[in-house]
């Protein structure tokens, strides 16, 4: 099978299909989703990163661009439309590779390690270095890498890896505050002159996530029927505030991943802790 180019899509857009890869294997009694049940998945506050509040109407704009790119298959079923995705025959690869992109997709850059442990309800692997394999032939996909490396942070032991379905990583520092982003078209074609999604477990702006929709933490709330608004010269301490917040969740999901990691290890070994 030929694989025709990805376009970037949205956070927004990303998220959706990555929820509805998720659903498939979690909740498969309601599988395909109806909006509803698709917007509480985009919303939800655990294993999300970052956490966002996006609308019906703009979860609807997200699956009509997916569907156009044949990401997300639709279907009548009772009194409401449902949706499937359709990533696996579209993308080219196997369930694994589905399995890993929408758990980065969902929860942020992560190491081969935390991602075995946070995809496993998706895919169980053998092994990190069955992870890390995956994770080289997506970077290397012939149709364009879907997964990057990043570089390693300061005192960190291991390498994240990060999705690549809303465009490029960034390479520089990644500013804490709100970003300035226009509007995002909702349709299938690439995105050109415009700032990329960032990949990244800082907070971001709330344009940057979809049309309208709203990054949760970290990002200056609009008031209702309002326009997201940008850090005054009066609040200068928001965006550590920001950072600081998203530092002690990140090192928080370290902490969790680590403690099942070793808990692993220990049944595995049969050491009673």
């Amino acid at each position: 099978m030929t694989t025709r180019p990805l376009p970037v899509l949205s956070m927004l857009e990303a998220r959706v299909l990555a929820v509805l890869v998720e659903k498939e294997r979690t909740v498969p009694d309601t599988y395909p989703m109806t909006l509803n049940a698709i917007t509480a998945g985009c919303n939800q506050k655990s294993s999300r990163q970052p956490v966002i509040e996006a609308s019906d109407t703009e979860v609807q704009a997200a699956l009509d661009s997916l569907r156009h790119a044949s990401l997300v298959i639709e279907s009548s079923g009772g009194r409401a439309m449902r949706y499937a995705h359709n990533a696996r025959r579209v993308l080219d690869i196997p369930d694994e590779a589905v399995a890993l992109v929408a758990t980065l997709v969902l929860r942020g850059p992560q190491t081969a390690g935390e991602l075995r442990i946070n995809s496993e309800r998706l895919h169980r692997f053998a092994d990190i270095a069955s992870v890390e394999g995956y994770l080289n032939e997506l970077a290397a996909r012939a149709a364009g890498p879907l997964v990057a490396e990043l570089p390693r942070l300061p005192g960190a032991r291991e390498t994240r890896w990060a999705s690549l379905l809303s465009g490029p990583v960034p390479s520089g520092p990644v500013p804490s505050g709100p970003l300035p982003s226009g509007p995002r078209s909702s349709g299938p074609a690439p995105r050109t002159g415009e700032p990329n999604d960032l990949v990244t477990n800082e907070p971001v702006s709330a344009g940057q996530a979809a049309v309208g929709a709203r990054i949760v933490a970290g990002a200056h709330q609009a008031p209702e029927g309002g326009a997201p608004q940008a850090a005054s010269a009066a609040e200068p301490t928001l965006g550590n505030l920001a950072a600081l917040e998203a530092n002690l969740a990140r090192l928080e999901r370290d902490v969790q991943a680590l403690t099942a990691t070793v808990a692993r290890l220990c049944e595995e070994l049969g050491v009673k802790t």
